[in-house]
């Protein structure tokens, strides 16, 4: 029976690596280290890292794409941009602010526990997320924005959360994108985002639960209230989704530590 132990082995190795994306450690759409990586990481062979990853593609728990690499699934279905369900919210003026709604629940909660949860290394990341937010082109930061946002929820450790959120990724893309074509040019609004911004990091890197929530939730509805004061005053709102222009802006990715 040679071929027992490799097996046993894969099965591990396999095991190992569903603990981490259940608990969310490895997050929704974020990339698994490389058979490379992982072989030297969990010392084993390429082979065995290889079988483990095979398993856990074929249970539908990771993608593969050639070139790229293997990456987490979503446990919910994303609406992708060309569907006539995503379509109908994009085009529905009450979607955005329905959206901003569940984001002032969902962000205030994410933060408390990213407060509490957030390891060292979540730190470095919020801490990169959030320096490269402000030294950014204010008119051009929504992917940045966004990213430290997903930062603090990837720091919750809630892994329920952590799907939901991302089965909304193209929503929440765009009401950030809504927030920065909007608000960002006026000096009075941005300068409270920043307010907020600032107050979230510092709340959630000193670890003080109830203050990140707060500012957290204040932060989503001050942009949610400043919107729907620009609709009435002006009888419009930029509501588009994001587009490639923002593409090109870095997206912040975590591996196994």
């Amino acid at each position: 029976m040679p071929n027992k132990q490799p097996c046993s082995t894969a099965q591990s190795i396999a095991h190992h690596l569903e603990k981490m994306i259940l608990d969310g450690t490895l997050a929704p759409e974020h990339k698994i280290p490389s058979e490379r990586q992982l072989s030297s990481r969990l010392g084993v062979s390429r082979a065995i890292v290889r079988e483990a990853l095979h398993e856990l593609h074929g249970r539908g728990m990771i993608e593969t794409s050639h070139g790229k690499g293997s990456f987490v699934t979503c446990a919910l279905p994303q609406l992708e941009d060309t569907s006539p369900l995503m379509q109908a919210f994009s085009g529905d003026s009450r979607t955005l602010y329905d959206l901003f709604e569940v984001r002032e629940q969902l962000e205030g909660q994410a933060a408390a526990l990213a407060a509490e949860r957030a390891t060292e290394m979540d730190q470095v990341r919020i801490t990169r997320a959030f320096e490269a937010m402000e030294s950014s082109d204010p008119l051009r930061n929504a992917n940045l924005d966004h990213a430290f946002h997903s930062a603090i929820v990837e720091a919750s450790h809630n892994p329920i959360l952590l799907h939901i959120l991302s089965s909304l990724k193209e929503l929440m893309l765009g009401s950030v994108q809504a927030s920065v074509m909007n608000l960002n040019h006026r000096q009075a609004f941005k300068k409270q985002i920043d307010k907020h911004h600032r107050q979230i990091y510092h709340a959630v890197i000193s670890r003080q639960a109830r203050w990140a929530r707060k500012a957290a939730m204040a932060h989503v509805r001050h942009v949610c209230e400043a919107l729907r004061q620009i609709e009435e005053d002006e009888h419009h709102l930029i509501r588009h989704a994001l587009n490639a222009a923002n593409e090109e802006e870095p997206a912040l990715t975590r591996e196994v530590q």
